[in-house]
């Protein structure tokens, strides 16, 4: 095995790396850490105009951290894993109020802050200070398991292990944030996991993988995700010129972001049923009610389960006396933060 792999991974960096990204090659640390949180779990297409929408309305960790939570979760909506906004949020009141809004320049005390784990700290330490420490996401361990030919499973503590020790191993310490960036756009351009660039790869001559046949099964993963189903009633209800909604606060998907009345079942339900739930004798008590209108059903899909969504509109002549429901003018909905599925129906009711 070639002891010229960083060199040939820096080379290549050097003369054929053209991969274009606006935070790419940025020093501040404010701004990687924006990319970064962003880029968790979300493709570089989807999170490039967030992350520009994101420096623009917040230009620094201070306006990040002064803005009205309402106000990020809006600028948010669309992204998914909404825990990331509510961490952003904060660790930018911290390090605003706590470090005078700098960011610490120490791993352990980047590692240290909410919602950072040890590769956005990685990322950020050497990116921002070029200290000495390795990335390891998806693309560097797909790098390092196919040229090694290594098949222990990427999501097991053992496999965790054995990269993050090779990650480290090979940066180059001097050029640590020239190496990690390097690394990374190397498996998301020429190592990418279908149809790789193997016949025009700088590394194809040592690549165990390559040399093996090993292509299309590395790097192995032990768990297969196990996907859940489930179905979303929204009772959309008029009163008096306004629309009723909830902030979610379950310890569950959509945490802070804003919803209708909701009725969730386990399966596929009939009209029937929507009105004989427990959520309607909640909300309405002894009120009588008609349904004007449902719309078709619409599905949203996370990375962990499919969700069914259906919309129900309600007129009604007499308030609701829940008081987790807000009463809100129709023109303001769009002010809220909402889950992509309502965002899309309100978007095609014109809503404005």
């Amino acid at each position: 095995m070639s002891p010229d792999f960083s060199k040939k991974l820096l080379d290549w960096n050097k003369k054929e790396n053209n991969r274009a990204m606006p935070w790419k090659g940025e020093t501040d640390p404010y701004k990687i850490w924006l990319s970064e949180i962003i880029l968790q779990q979300t493709r570089v297409e989807q999170g490039w105009a967030y992350y520009e929408k994101f420096v623009k309305a917040f230009p620094t960790v201070h306006h990040l951290a002064k803005a009205p939570s309402q106000k990020v979760f809006k600028l948010w909506e669309g992204l998914g894993y909404y825990t990331r906004c509510k961490n952003l949020i904060e660790t930018a009141k911290k390090i605003s109020k706590d470090y005078n809004g700098k960011f610490p320049n120490s791993y352990e005390e980047i590692k240290s802050l909410k919602g950072i784990g040890p590769y956005t700290a990685a990322a950020i330490a050497s990116f921002a200070f070029n200290l000495p420490y390795a990335v390891v996401d998806g693309n560097v361990e797909r790098v390092l398991s196919r040229y090694f030919g290594i098949n222990t499973p990427v999501d097991t503590t053992s496999g965790k292990k054995i990269y993050a020790e090779l990650a480290n191993a090979f940066l180059d310490k001097k050029q640590a944030g020239i190496y990690n960036q390097s690394i990374m756009d190397f498996g998301a351009v020429i190592c990418k996991p279908q149809n790789p660039l193997c016949k025009v790869c700088p590394q194809q001559k040592d690549c165990q993988a390559y040399k093996h046949g090993l292509i299309e099964i590395l790097p192995v993963k032990a768990k297969k995700l196990q996907k859940k189903e489930r179905w979303f009633y929204y009772f959309i209800i008029e009163f008096d010129g306004g629309i009723y909604i909830r902030e979610r606060r379950e310890n569950d998907i959509w945490q802070s972001l804003y919803e209708f009345v909701l009725y969730e079942a386990k399966h596929a339900i009939t009209e029937k049923d929507m009105l004989r739930s427990d959520v309607i004798k909640h909300v309405f008590g002894k009120q009588k009610i008609a349904i004007n209108k449902i719309s078709n059903v619409y599905k949203q899909q996370l990375s962990h389960q499919t969700i069914h969504v259906q919309f129900i509109h309600i007129a009604i002549t007499k308030p609701i006396l829940v008081e987790e429901y807000l009463l809100i003018r129709r023109k303001d909905l769009m002010k809220y933060p909402f889950p992509k599925s309502i965002a899309v129906y309100l978007n095609e009711l014109k809503v404005s």
